[in-house]
C-alpha cells in the first residue's frame, strides 16, 4: 500500500482539510493509502489521529492510520510527504511583531515576506535540511508537497540543497479568483484567467469571459464603496499598478512600502496591524475545542471550530478566508496525487523554480505559475515577460529572499542584515542603523533556533 506522510500533523486545520479532501472527493484514492501522522507534540498527535479516524469512518475509507513522533520511521518508503510544520510556536511570532514595533515597524501577518517572513524562514531552514536529508535517505523517490510558509524562501532553500521531487502549494490564487467573481458578478466557471508572479504576490494577468476583458468590470466594482472596503489595499494596488494581486489586503499591506508607514492610511485602508496575533488567539481557542471534542468526548464541541471561524472572519469581513470554508476541495495536494496515481492530467498553480518561465525574473528564484500534474509528475509552464511594473514589485521581494536563503546556506549572519536592509517596508520606515539594531535584537531573541549562523 502506498503512503502519504503528514509532517506536522498537529497543524490540525490543514490535516483536517487535506484528509477531508482525500476521503470525500477522490473515491479511487480513499482506500489506497496508509496515512502516517507525524508530530513531536504527543497531545496534538493524538488529537490529529482521532480526528482523522473519525473523518475516515464517516467517509467509509479503508485507509490505515499510523502515528509517529520521529521522522525517519515515518518516512520509510513513503510515496508522498506533506509538510505543514511551523517552527517555534506562537511565542516567536509575538517576538517577530514586538521587536520591529519597538523600532516603529508595524506588521500584519509577518509570515511570508518582510522582516517576519525572513525570521520565520531562518528558524525553519534547519528543519527543512533535516526533512530533505531524511527523504533522500528513506524515500528518495517521494514527492514533497510543502505548505509551510514562507513559501518562496522555503522552496528556494529546498531546491538549493537537494534534487528531491517537490512542489510548493498555496490556496491564495483560487480564493482570489472566487472573490473577484463576486466583485464583478460573473460566475467563476465562466472566467478564463492566468496568474503569475511570486507566492502571495502573484498577478491576475488575464481576466476574460469568452474573449472579453473583464478588468473594466473590476475597475467599476472598485468604485462601489462597499466592495472597496472589503479589499482596500488590493484595490489601491490595482488602481496604481493596473493589475489585481493575489493574497489578501492585510498580507499585501506589508509587502509594499506605501501604506503601513502612514497611520492615516492604516486607518483609511483598515489595515489590521498585528492581525496574526488575533489569529493565534483564535487558533488556540479552536485547539481547545478539538481537545474537548476528540480527547474528552464533549459532543457539544462538534463543528465548533467552523462556527468560531465563521464568526471571527465574518466580523473581520475577510472574504478570502471565508471562501475556503465552503464544502468543496480548495487545496491542490489531493488533485495532484490523484492525477499522478490515476494517470490523469490536472492544471494547478504551484511554487516552482523559475528557470526561465518568467523571463524578466532571476533564473533561480521561486515563482507561482500554472503547472501540470500527470502520470509523469509535475511540469511547470512558460509564462513570458510580466508587465515591468509588476516585475519590479516582485523583484523587490525576490532580492530579499535570495539574501535570506544565502544566509541559511552559507550560515553567515551578514546576509540576514543585507536582507533586512533591502526589505521594502523596513527601508521605508527605518534608518540603516535602526534596521541593523532591530535585526540584531531579532536574531538574539531567536538564538536557540539560529545558532547555526555565525
Amino acid at each position: 500500500m502506498k503512503t502519504i506522510v503528514f509532517v506536522g500533523a498537529g497543524s490540525i486545520v490543514f490535516t483536517k482539510r487535506l484528509l477531508n479532501d482525500l476521503f470525500s472527493y477522490y473515491p479511487d484514492l480513499k482506500d489506497t493509502f496508509t496515512i502516517r501522522l507525524v508530530d513531536i507534540d504527543d497531545e496534538r498527535l493524538q488529537i490529529a489521529a482521532k480526528m482523522v479516524q473519525m473523518i475516515k469512518n464517516e467517509k467509509g475509507s479503508k485507509s490505515k492510520i499510523e502515528m509517529y513522533k520521529e521522522l525517519a520511521p515515518a518516512l520509510k518508503d513513503a510515496t508522498y510527504v506533506i509538510n505543514t510544520v511551523q517552527i517555534g510556536g506562537n511565542e516567536v511570532v509575538h517576538t517577530d511583531l514586538d521587536i520591529p514595533e519597538k523600532y516603529g515597524l508595524k506588521q500584519t501577518i509577518a509570515d511570508t515576506h518582510g522582516v517576519g517572513g525572513i525570521m520565520r524562514f531562518l528558524r525553519t531552514a534547519p528543519f527543512l535540511q533535516e526533512l530533505v536529508s531524511t527523504i533522500e535517505r528513506e524515500c528518495p523517490d517521494a514527492l514533497l508537497l510543502n505548505f509551510t510558509n514562507p513559501m518562496s524562501m522555503c522552496m528556494w532553500y529546498i531546491n538549493s540543497i537537494s534534487k528531491i521531487k517537490n512542489i510548493g502549494l498555496c490556496h491564495s490564487i483560487p480564493a482570489t479568483l472566487e472573490l473577484i467573481s463576486e466583485y464583478i458578478k460573473v460566475q467563476l466557471k465562466d472566467i478564463d484567467y492566468e496568474v503569475a508572479g511570486i507566492n502571495h504576490m502573484a498577478w491576475v494577468l488575464k481576466l476574460e469571459k469568452n474573449g472579453e476583458d473583464l478588468y473594466p468590470l473590476l475597475f467599476k466594482a472598485m468604485e462601489d464603496k462597499t466592495i472597496w472596503e472589503r479589499d482596500p489595499v488590493r484595490f489601491e494596488l490595482l488602481r496604481r499598478f493596473s493589475y489585481f494581486v493575489t493574497e489578501s489586503s492585510e498580507h499585501n499591506a506589508e509587502y509594499v512600502p506605501y501604506f503601513m508607514k502612514d497611520q492615516r492610511l492604516i486607518e483609511k485602508l483598515r489595515i489590521p496591524v498585528r492581525e496574526i496575533a488575533a489569529r493565534i488567539e483564535l487558533n488556540e481557542k479552536i485547539y481547545q475545542t478539538y481537545k474537548k471534542y476528540y480527547l474528552e468526548g464533549d459532543k457539544s464541541m462538534k463543528d465548533e471550530d467552523d462556527r468560531m471561524k465563521a464568526k471571527y472572519f465574518g466580523k473581520k469581513n475577510n472574504d478570502q478566508i471565508n471562501h475556503l470554508e465552503e464544502d468543496k476541495p480548495h487545496e491542490y495536494a489531493m488533485q495532484i496525487i490523484d492525477a499522478i496515481e490515476e494517470k490523469k492530467t490536472v492544471e494547478f498553480y504551484g511554487i516552482v523554480p523559475n528557470h526561465g518561465s518568467i523571463t524578466n525574473f532571476p533564473y533561480n528564484c521561486e515563482v507561482e505559475i500554472p503547472c501540470i500534474a500527470d502520470r509523469n509528475g509535475i511540469h511547470s509552464t512558460f509564462v513570458g515577460e510580466l508587465p515591468p511594473q509588476l516585475a519590479a514589485l516582485n523583484i523587490s521581494q525576490i532580492k530579499t529572499q535570495d539574501l535570506a536563503v544565502r544566509a541559511a546556506i552559507t550560515k553567515k549572519k551578514e546576509y540576514v542584515y543585507y536582507a533586512m536592509l533591502l526589505d521594502p517596508l523596513a527601508a521605508s520606515i527605518l534608518s540603516m542603523d535602526e534596521i541593523n539594531d532591530m535585526t540584531k535584537e531579532l536574531i538574539d531573541a531567536s538564538v536557540s533556533y539560529l545558532n547555526y549562523l555565525s
